[in-house]
């Protein structure tokens, strides 16, 4: 099934939210740990860009999820 790329963005950005939360981590903490900006972590999480393969590295690592469990729709 092909998706758009607004909804991928939708997708990732619910769910880096949510794991991000698990992990009692502010959009400024988790920002830092990955060496990005908060207003490009902002942008990401209200779907206005799309991070490249090794940020989302970065993120999934730091957050303690599977790459994988960033793309997945939640039903």
């Amino acid at each position: 099934m092909k998706i758009s790329e607004q909804k991928f963005r939708e997708i990732l950005a619910l769910n880096l939210k949510v794991a991000r939360v698990k992990k009692s981590l502010t959009q400024e903490q988790l920002a830092e740990k990955v060496d990005i900006s908060t207003k490009h972590l902002t942008k990401i999480e209200n779907k206005k860009v799309t991070p490249s393969s090794f940020m989302l590295y970065n993120l999934a690592k730091v957050l303690n999820v599977s790459v994988d469990s960033l793309f997945l729709e939640q039903k």
